[in-house]
Protein backbone atom coordinates (compact mmCIF):
# COMPACT_ATOMS: atom_id res chain seq x y z
CA UNK A 1 0.00 0.00 0.00
CA UNK A 2 3.08 2.66 1.00
CA UNK A 3 4.47 1.79 -2.78
CA UNK A 4 1.13 2.40 -4.00
CA UNK A 5 0.78 5.81 -2.32
CA UNK A 6 4.42 6.61 -3.02
CA UNK A 7 4.11 5.64 -7.02
CA UNK A 8 0.76 7.90 -6.99
CA UNK A 9 2.51 10.73 -5.77
CA UNK A 10 5.06 10.75 -8.21
CA UNK A 11 2.91 11.05 -10.72
CA UNK A 12 1.21 13.63 -9.23
CA UNK A 13 4.23 15.38 -8.79
CA UNK A 14 4.86 15.01 -12.42
CA UNK A 15 1.78 15.51 -13.82
CA UNK A 16 1.58 19.19 -11.86
CA UNK A 17 4.91 19.96 -13.24
CA UNK A 18 3.14 21.10 -16.58
CA UNK A 19 5.37 19.03 -19.31
CA UNK A 20 4.52 18.98 -23.20
CA UNK A 21 2.38 16.26 -24.44
CA UNK A 22 1.19 14.79 -27.81
CA UNK A 23 -0.44 17.54 -28.79
CA UNK A 24 1.34 20.22 -27.33
CA UNK A 25 2.48 22.74 -30.21
CA UNK A 26 5.45 24.94 -29.80
CA UNK A 27 5.98 28.36 -31.69
CA UNK A 28 8.96 29.66 -31.85
CA UNK A 29 10.77 32.30 -34.37
CA UNK A 30 12.18 35.62 -35.06
CA UNK A 31 10.97 38.84 -36.47
CA UNK A 32 13.78 40.65 -38.28
CA UNK A 33 14.42 44.40 -37.71
CA UNK A 34 12.02 44.16 -34.91
CA UNK A 35 12.99 46.32 -31.53
CA UNK A 36 9.84 47.06 -29.95
CA UNK A 37 5.90 45.60 -30.62
CA UNK A 38 3.42 43.60 -29.03
CA UNK A 39 2.68 40.46 -30.55
CA UNK A 40 -0.30 38.61 -29.95
CA UNK A 41 -1.03 34.45 -30.51
CA UNK A 42 -4.91 33.88 -32.10
CA UNK A 43 -7.22 31.57 -33.25
CA UNK A 44 -10.85 31.33 -33.94
CA UNK A 45 -12.92 30.25 -31.02
CA UNK A 46 -16.36 29.94 -31.74
CA UNK A 47 -16.79 32.24 -34.48
CA UNK A 48 -14.59 35.24 -33.03
CA UNK A 49 -10.91 35.26 -33.31
CA UNK A 50 -9.47 35.10 -29.67
CA UNK A 51 -5.98 35.71 -28.49
CA UNK A 52 -4.44 32.81 -26.66
CA UNK A 53 -1.71 34.81 -25.29
CA UNK A 54 0.59 37.78 -26.12
CA UNK A 55 4.31 38.84 -25.93
CA UNK A 56 6.40 42.24 -25.55
CA UNK A 57 9.25 42.10 -27.72
CA UNK A 58 11.81 44.39 -27.44
CA UNK A 59 15.16 44.07 -28.64
CA UNK A 60 16.24 40.87 -30.50
CA UNK A 61 12.70 40.04 -32.04
CA UNK A 62 12.63 36.27 -30.48
CA UNK A 63 9.23 34.74 -29.57
CA UNK A 64 7.92 31.58 -28.38
CA UNK A 65 4.46 30.18 -27.99
CA UNK A 66 2.95 27.12 -26.72
CA UNK A 67 -0.50 25.50 -26.33
CA UNK A 68 -2.60 22.55 -26.32
CA UNK A 69 -4.25 21.81 -28.93
CA UNK A 70 -7.06 19.69 -29.66
CA UNK A 71 -6.74 19.06 -33.66
CA UNK A 72 -4.62 21.26 -36.14
CA UNK A 73 -6.16 24.41 -37.53
CA UNK A 74 -5.45 27.67 -38.54
CA UNK A 75 -3.75 30.00 -35.86
CA UNK A 76 -2.63 34.11 -36.25
CA UNK A 77 0.02 35.93 -35.29
CA UNK A 78 -1.02 39.67 -34.94
CA UNK A 79 2.03 41.96 -34.73
CA UNK A 80 1.31 45.54 -33.20
CA UNK A 81 4.45 47.88 -34.46
CA UNK A 82 3.26 51.13 -32.53
CA UNK A 83 3.49 52.37 -35.74
CA UNK A 84 0.30 53.33 -36.60
CA UNK A 85 -0.17 51.24 -39.55
CA UNK A 86 -2.16 48.27 -39.86
CA UNK A 87 -0.92 46.97 -42.59
CA UNK A 88 0.99 43.24 -43.58
CA UNK A 89 0.51 42.92 -39.33
CA UNK A 90 -1.10 39.80 -39.03
CA UNK A 91 0.73 36.31 -40.40
CA UNK A 92 -1.31 33.23 -40.50
CA UNK A 93 -0.43 29.42 -40.17
CA UNK A 94 -1.82 25.91 -39.97
CA UNK A 95 -1.17 24.63 -36.64
CA UNK A 96 -0.21 21.48 -35.37
CA UNK A 97 1.36 19.37 -32.64
CA UNK A 98 5.46 19.71 -32.33
CA UNK A 99 7.88 22.67 -32.82
CA UNK A 100 6.76 25.22 -35.84
CA UNK A 101 9.63 27.69 -36.50
CA UNK A 102 8.37 31.41 -37.82
CA UNK A 103 10.98 33.87 -39.47
CA UNK A 104 9.86 36.91 -40.72
CA UNK A 105 11.03 40.65 -41.20
CA UNK A 106 8.51 43.67 -39.28
CA UNK A 107 8.07 45.58 -42.15
CA UNK A 108 6.90 42.73 -44.08
CA UNK A 109 5.22 40.69 -41.74
CA UNK A 110 3.23 38.29 -43.26
CA UNK A 111 4.62 38.66 -46.84
CA UNK A 112 8.11 36.65 -46.74
CA UNK A 113 7.66 34.49 -43.52
CA UNK A 114 9.21 31.06 -43.64
CA UNK A 115 7.03 28.58 -41.73
CA UNK A 116 8.93 24.93 -41.14
CA UNK A 117 7.37 22.31 -39.50
CA UNK A 118 3.69 22.18 -40.00
CA UNK A 119 3.10 19.25 -42.50
CA UNK A 120 -0.30 20.66 -42.74
CA UNK A 121 1.32 24.25 -43.55
CA UNK A 122 2.77 23.15 -46.18
CA UNK A 123 0.02 21.29 -47.43
CA UNK A 124 -2.44 24.37 -47.30
CA UNK A 125 0.85 26.59 -49.53
CA UNK A 126 0.47 24.01 -51.82
CA UNK A 127 -2.96 24.39 -52.31
CA UNK A 128 -2.91 28.22 -52.12
CA UNK A 129 -0.25 28.53 -55.01
CA UNK A 130 -2.05 26.94 -57.27
CA UNK A 131 -5.46 28.54 -56.67
CA UNK A 132 -3.36 31.66 -56.67
CA UNK A 133 -3.24 30.76 -60.97
CA UNK A 134 -6.98 31.05 -60.64
CA UNK A 135 -7.39 34.25 -59.19
CA UNK A 136 -4.83 35.28 -61.82
CA UNK A 137 -6.89 34.39 -64.54
CA UNK A 138 -9.83 36.03 -63.22
CA UNK A 139 -8.16 39.34 -62.70
CA UNK A 140 -6.77 39.09 -66.18
CA UNK A 141 -10.55 38.77 -67.34
CA UNK A 142 -11.52 41.85 -65.32
CA UNK A 143 -9.12 43.56 -66.42
CA UNK A 144 -9.88 42.70 -70.46
CA UNK A 145 -13.44 43.71 -69.57
CA UNK A 146 -12.90 46.89 -68.23
CA UNK A 147 -9.40 47.86 -70.25
CA UNK A 148 -11.50 48.62 -73.70
CA UNK A 149 -11.27 52.00 -74.99
CA UNK A 150 -14.28 51.27 -77.37
CA UNK A 151 -18.00 49.33 -75.37
CA UNK A 152 -17.75 45.79 -76.07
CA UNK A 153 -20.03 43.95 -78.41
CA UNK A 154 -22.53 41.72 -76.43
CA UNK A 155 -20.67 38.52 -78.12
CA UNK A 156 -17.82 39.78 -76.74
CA UNK A 157 -19.05 40.37 -73.10
CA UNK A 158 -21.16 36.47 -73.51
CA UNK A 159 -17.30 35.47 -74.13
CA UNK A 160 -15.58 37.22 -71.01
CA UNK A 161 -18.39 36.33 -68.88
CA UNK A 162 -18.30 32.23 -70.22
CA UNK A 163 -14.49 32.28 -70.10
CA UNK A 164 -14.77 33.63 -66.33
CA UNK A 165 -16.88 31.08 -65.42
CA UNK A 166 -15.44 28.22 -66.69
CA UNK A 167 -12.72 29.65 -64.80
CA UNK A 168 -14.52 29.87 -61.71
CA UNK A 169 -15.27 25.99 -62.13
CA UNK A 170 -11.88 25.20 -62.90
CA UNK A 171 -11.06 26.40 -59.30
CA UNK A 172 -14.05 24.48 -57.78
CA UNK A 173 -13.01 21.40 -59.19
CA UNK A 174 -9.72 22.10 -58.40
CA UNK A 175 -10.39 22.62 -54.29
CA UNK A 176 -12.81 19.97 -54.57
CA UNK A 177 -10.06 17.39 -55.89
CA UNK A 178 -7.41 18.41 -53.66
CA UNK A 179 -9.66 17.67 -50.51
CA UNK A 180 -10.20 14.55 -51.82
CA UNK A 181 -6.77 12.92 -52.83
CA UNK A 182 -5.45 14.89 -49.63
CA UNK A 183 -8.33 12.95 -47.30
CA UNK A 184 -5.77 12.06 -44.78
CA UNK A 185 -4.53 16.10 -44.16
CA UNK A 186 -6.37 18.49 -41.65
CA UNK A 187 -6.19 21.08 -44.70
CA UNK A 188 -8.80 19.29 -46.70
CA UNK A 189 -12.17 19.79 -44.24
CA UNK A 190 -10.93 23.49 -44.13
CA UNK A 191 -10.58 23.97 -47.60
CA UNK A 192 -14.03 22.66 -47.99
CA UNK A 193 -15.48 24.98 -45.22
CA UNK A 194 -13.47 28.08 -46.46
CA UNK A 195 -12.66 27.72 -50.18
CA UNK A 196 -16.00 25.93 -51.46
CA UNK A 197 -18.79 25.89 -49.29
CA UNK A 198 -21.59 27.10 -51.42
CA UNK A 199 -20.20 24.02 -53.51
CA UNK A 200 -23.24 21.60 -54.48
CA UNK A 201 -23.72 19.20 -51.47
CA UNK A 202 -22.95 16.34 -53.33
CA UNK A 203 -19.20 17.41 -53.64
CA UNK A 204 -19.00 18.75 -49.84
CA UNK A 205 -20.62 15.27 -48.92
CA UNK A 206 -18.04 13.08 -51.40
CA UNK A 207 -14.84 14.82 -49.68
CA UNK A 208 -16.86 14.25 -45.93
CA UNK A 209 -17.12 10.40 -46.58
CA UNK A 210 -13.58 9.91 -47.67
CA UNK A 211 -11.81 12.07 -44.55
CA UNK A 212 -10.25 9.94 -42.48
CA UNK A 213 -11.63 9.12 -39.09
CA UNK A 214 -9.17 11.49 -37.11
CA UNK A 215 -9.32 13.97 -40.09
CA UNK A 216 -13.29 13.61 -39.68
CA UNK A 217 -13.11 14.61 -35.99
CA UNK A 218 -10.86 17.65 -35.95
CA UNK A 219 -12.13 20.70 -35.77
CA UNK A 220 -12.29 21.47 -39.64
CA UNK A 221 -13.94 17.79 -39.67
CA UNK A 222 -17.04 18.48 -37.35
CA UNK A 223 -17.59 22.01 -39.05
CA UNK A 224 -17.73 20.52 -42.45
CA UNK A 225 -20.18 17.35 -40.93
CA UNK A 226 -22.55 20.25 -39.57
CA UNK A 227 -22.60 22.70 -42.70
CA UNK A 228 -23.76 19.42 -44.55
CA UNK A 229 -26.50 18.71 -42.20
CA UNK A 230 -27.56 22.32 -42.42
CA UNK A 231 -27.78 22.62 -46.06
CA UNK A 232 -29.59 18.61 -46.44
Amino acid sequence: MKKILTSFLVLAFLSSCGGDTENTMTVIGKIKGLKKGTLYFQHVKDTALVSIDSLLIEGDGNFEFKTELESPELFYLYLNKKDNNDVNDRLTFFGEPGVINITTSWNTFDLNAKIVGSDSNDKLDEFRKNMSEVNKRSLEIMQTASNTENPLTAQEIDSLEFMNTRNIQRGYMYAINFAINNKDSYVAPYIALKEIPDANIKYLDTIAQVLTPEVATSKYGKQLIALIKDKK
